[in-house]
């Protein structure tokens, strides 16, 4: 709740705009997202035999990456997208083979380390914004689709959940995550790369200036 709370506050006055023009989304679809995660978690699991699926959790940020994937300006941001989930799965499905089975023994929710995790790797994998959402989103999935299958073949009947934690899922996590790493790490590059070529710019100019002298 309060999460959302801050994101729809930035959202407001206009500190993401950057980051949403950079995933096709305008202010109002934005806030409607966040109120759609929202309800969308409140509303039951939706049963397909030994799984279910979260609307907050799962299947909106699917149905957001659909839309991002369509917008995309490359076929190649669209490859990096998907091999970006393919080793954020990897990554979480690793992390979750050292990590305590009992979230008690941890002392916090492991949702938000499998969503730090997530959205590191998925903004060194994606590395655009839009490519660092889908691969936070669809490489968690992944790994929960990869625990359940390797389960249901030892003999383990155990259900499998997508996005079960609504908006506070390990889904909706790393993909903010990873947007918002992509964003901040992508504006201090930009900076950076943005100084250094006016320093050049100013040296050759000087440069210049001293041989017209």
């Amino acid at each position: 709740m309060v999460a959302l709370s801050v994101l729809a506050l930035l959202i407001l006055f206009g500190v993401a705009q950057r980051v949403l023009d950079r995933m096709h989304l305008t202010d109002r679809q934005a806030l409607l997202l966040v109120a759609a995660i929202f309800v969308g978690g409140l509303i039951p699991d939706i049963p397909l035999g030994r799984v279910s699926v979260n609307v907050g959790g799962a299947l909106i940020p699917l149905a957001v990456c659909a839309y991002v994937l369509m917008k995309a300006g490359t076929g190649k941001e669209r490859g990096r997208a998907l091999i970006g989930s393919a080793v954020t799965g990897v990554a979480v499905y690793l992390l979750g083979r050292f990590l305590p089975n009992e979230p008690e023994t941890i002392g916090f929710d492991p949702n938000y380390i499998y969503g730090l995790a997530a959205g590191l790797v998925a903004y060194v994998a994606g590395r655009s914004r839009r490519a660092a959402f889908v691969s936070g989103v669809v490489g968690v999935i992944l790994a929960d689709v990869a625990v359940a299958l390797i389960n249901w073949s030892a003999g383990i009947d155990q259900p499998l959940r997508l996005g079960g934690a609504g908006m506070m899922d390990a889904v909706v996590i790393s993909g903010l995550l990873a947007v918002l790493l992509a964003e901040f790490v992508g504006e201090a590059l930009e900076r950076l790369s943005t100084g250094r070529a006016d320093s050049e710019f100013e040296d050759g100019a000087v440069a210049r200036g001293r041989r017209h002298r």
